[in-house]
């Protein structure tokens, strides 16, 4: 069996599981739109008070918010193996029946716990999308459905490599450690308003450390035709995804070393 189709049979498994109790993941599901659309109210009163802030307004704003959730929702789903590596695998020594499969590990780990509830910040931010589509009148013509899909991957791409290096630490540490979150939780928190609205600083470090820009800001600049206030050229939309899957390589290049680092629980 290719590696594709095994990842398929993995996500089946394990979609599977979990739809053999609907309810509670219903509920989970739920739990999660929910959860996030306080999010999405707290962008509204901002902009309900204030009307736009700093030439942006809502409809634009909220095209960042909804693709960015989009992007994490997916790479969450996926990435739930390497979220956990630490404590169910490695603690517990089943990490070393996963090396022994001759099969790929980041497969196996990608496959592990495909999680039904990200579905429901995935559909809330293409409710978000479908929004921003009528506020800031967006034209969904083929070159923005291009770019909108290139950033989509690339953020999944990106997000991805934050989760594997989330779980490469885990080889040091054994357990996850929060400032992870701060990449991933607080990064979709950034990502949510236009890079234009904060210091120099971290405008340098959402693009050349962790490029949630590449794959967020710039591309929604394209998608709405809309000029950089800081002056980059109007073609950096459409080739900056890229950076998320050069994070991701670069992230599994880290994996690798972690990967030497192992030395078994000797159980």
């Amino acid at each position: 069996m290719g590696a594709l189709p095994l990842f398929f049979r993995l996500m089946a498994a394990s979609i599977s599981g979990q739809a053999r109790y609907p309810a509670s993941a219903l509920l989970l599901t739920l739990g999660q739109f929910l959860g996030t659309g306080i999010e999405v109210v707290a962008v509204w009163a901002l902009f309900h008070r204030f009307g736009e802030v700093q030439g942006w307004g809502i409809g634009e704003v909220a095209l960042f918010y909804g693709l960015v959730n989009c992007m994490f929702a997916i790479a969450d789903a996926l990435g739930r193996g390497f979220d956990v590596l630490g404590t169910e695998f490695l603690r517990t020594g089943t990490f070393d029946r996963l090396l022994l499969r001759p099969r790929p590990l980041a497969l196996q780990l990608m496959g592990h716990d495909v999680r039904i509830s990200r579905l429901g910040r995935l559909l809330q931010g293409l409710g978000v999308l479908a929004f921003a589509t009528v506020q800031a009148h967006i034209a969904w013509a083929p070159g923005a459905v291009a770019i909108f899909l290139f950033a989509l991957a690339g953020g999944i791409a990106l997000f991805l490599g934050i989760l594997v290096l989330q779980g490469t630490l885990s080889f040091w540490t054994v357990e996850s450690l929060e400032i992870a979150n701060v990449l991933t939780y607080g990064g979709v928190q950034a990502a949510q308003y236009p890079l234009a609205l904060y210091a120099q600083w971290f405008r340098r470090v959402l693009t050349f450390i962790v490029p949630l820009a590449c794959v967020a800001y710039y591309p929604a600049l394209a998608i709405l035709g809309k000029p950089d206030p800081l002056g980059a050229p109007d073609w950096v939309g459409m080739v900056s995804p890229l950076a998320g899957f050069v994070f991701l390589a670069a992230a599994f290049g880290a994996w690798r070393i972690g990967l030497r680092h192992y030395a078994s629980t000797g159980s």
